[in-house]
This record gives structure tokens, sequence and C-alpha cells, in this order.
């Protein structure tokens, strides 16, 4: 085989590999997501702020409102992913991403990327502002990786739910 070949066979797996993975964090985005009305009203987010939560994705999104992540501790509650002190339940963590199609590829990379976040803003005793701080670290750390879904992916997904 042709060093050409191969290289383009190995250029092709990595694709491959990237678009798989941000298939399955579409996936874990989704179902988090879906604890988004549960919260809504308990933390005091207005319809356009949560309006904002669909674009966490894109290149713009600002990670600046405490009212954000306070939504995201108590979505994160509401699948049981925080313990007594707010941090994250590493196992829970593991089984809920596990438990979308594929998630076993990148459970144990987001569990470790979420802890690594957590251990940078381990001082701020803000639970919201703590958490925020981490949903940006977090969204920054799959961006760097290549694993984040792209805005195109989710807002496709959204369509086909909407008319399902």
């Amino acid at each position: 085989m042709s060093k050409n070949l191969v290289r383009l066979l190995l250029a092709l797996t990595a694709v491959a590999v990237a678009q798989a993975t941000q298939e399955v964090l579409k996936d874990v985005t989704l179902g988090f997501g879906e604890a988004l009305e549960h919260c809504r009203e308990s933390t005091g987010l207005t319809t356009e702020k949560m309006e904002e939560f669909f674009h966490f994705w894109s290149d713009d999104f600002k990670f600046e409102l405490r009212e954000v992540g306070c939504a995201i501790q108590c979505m994160s509650k509401y699948f049981n992913l925080l313990t007594d002190g707010e941090r994250m339940h590493h196992e829970n963590t593991d089984k809920f991403i596990k438990s979308f199609p594929n998630g076993e590829v990148l459970a144990k990379q987001m569990v470790t990327l979420i802890h690594t976040c957590e251990q940078q803003f381990d001082d701020m005793e803000d639970h919201c502002w703590r958490i925020l701080r981490i949903a940006g670290c977090f969204k920054t750390g799959c961006q760097e990786r290549g694993i984040a879904p792209s805005m195109e992916l989710i807002m496709a997904e959204f369509i086909m739910e909407a008319d399902a």
C-alpha cells in the first residue's frame, strides 16, 4: 500500500471517529436538555434566557448569566449527576453518558474533562457561578478535542424532533 493511501485511510478514519463522537455528544446534550423545562421556573429563567440554551455549542454563546449556571445545576440534580457537595457524581455521570447510543465512546473522556474543569473552579463558593464556569471550560475542552457537536447538527436534530 502506498504511503498516500495509508495517510488517506488514516485521515478518513479520524474524520469518522470525530463525527461519531460529535453525534454522541449531540445525543447527550439533547438528553440533558430534557430537564430544562423542569428547571426553568425554579431557577428564574425567562423564555428568552431559556432559548439561549439552544445555542450552547455556538461560538458566540456567552457564559455570563448566573441563572444559566443555576439551571445547569438544577438539570444536573434532575439526572442525579451531582453529589451532596454540588460536585460531579462520577459514577452517575458515567452511567448517564453511557445511556445514550455509543455513549461508552465518550464517557470516560467527558467525566475526566468535567472533573478537570471542576478542579479549576473549586474555590468558587457560589455554586451557580462555579457550575457556569465549569460549563464554559467543558465546552472549550470539547471544541479543542474536536468532539463538540456543530450547531447544524444540533439544529437538524431539533427540527427532526419537532416534525416527529
